[in-house]
């Protein structure tokens, strides 16, 4: 998720499309609030790690 998030982001700063850029962004901080909830030790989704 936060590699696709940051794809996104690339392609909306180059395309200069606004939506893609806002979708990246939003993308981003979910994959990073998944990835340190699972890296806590919190089970996320019924999986101990968020890959």
């Amino acid at each position: 998720m936060i590699v696709l998030g940051v794809i996104l982001l690339i392609i909306g700063l180059i395309a200069g499309i606004s939506i893609l850029w806002t979708i990246g962004i939003i993308l981003l901080v979910i994959g990073a609030v998944l990835w340190v909830l699972g890296a806590v030790g919190h089970a996320v989704g019924g999986r101990r790690h968020y890959w």
